[in-house]
């Protein structure tokens, strides 16, 4: 049931979003394409390939915007957001917040933290995720991750190391069932001391997740635990 309500919010974040880029009304600068970024997704694809993205503020450690078991740095522009389930999820049948809710809650992970690439230019967010402390392995973690992802399907995993730190990573598509449209997505994760971390990179189109990818692997080139 929650993973047919995720994709379900997410159809209506694609339409939505969708509309905002076919209309250009009702919207700020900030939400707009960037100037010439108005091509196809295999344009905006190409205008990215190669290109690094330059460090912003490190997002993790105490006092940042979102403190978490990793650091890593954020892409110039981008515009971090501290997430609290317990305080913003909507309230259940039982009078409480439903810190499960599919927005907050994937698989064995609560989202903690949002990073806007709004303000860089992009429609899409970084999003950091964090579990309780256990036995499972990058690996487990993440495909219980996107296993919760109802629509999600092409994934392809991977092992890496960044900072002392073992972790996975994987591309899949994202399929939603109400509009058949499909876009990649990535996400990578690694287990400390303190729990999981995930890292999901979503994006409006693959065209705007590509254009993204820089300020994705920028945080998990730069991940080292705090």
């Amino acid at each position: 049931m929650a993973a047919g309500i995720r994709g379900g919010w997410r159809g209506a974040v694609y339409v939505a979003l969708s509309t905002v880029v076919a209309t250009g009304c009702s919207t700020t600068a900030d939400e707009r394409p960037k100037a010439g970024t108005s091509a196809t997704s295999t344009d905006r694809a190409s205008r990215a390939t190669g290109t690094t993205a330059k460090s912003g503020a490190a997002l993790g450690p105490a006092g940042s915007a979102c403190e978490l078991p990793v650091s890593f740095d954020t892409a110039e522009d981008w515009k971090p957001q501290s997430i609290d389930a317990a305080a913003q999820a909507p309230i259940g049948t039982d009078g409480t917040r439903d810190v499960t809710d599919p927005l907050f809650r994937q698989g064995p992970v609560t989202l903690v933290c949002e990073i806007d690439a709004k303000p860089a230019g992009n429609i899409g967010y970084l999003r950091v995720w964090t579990g309780k402390p256990g036995a499972d392995d990058a690996v487990t973690v993440l495909k219980a991750f996107v296993a919760a992802e109802h629509g999600a399907g092409k994934a392809v995993y991977r092992t890496f190391d960044a900072g002392g730190l073992s972790g996975a990573e994987v591309e899949y598509v994202y399929t939603s069932e109400a509009f058949q449209e499909s876009k990649k997505e990535s996400a990578f994760a690694v287990t400390t001391d303190d729990g999981p971390v995930v890292v999901h990179l979503g994006g409006l189109d693959t065209g705007e997740h590509t254009e993204m990818l820089p300020a994705y692997r920028l945080a998990q080139r730069t991940l080292r635990t705090t």
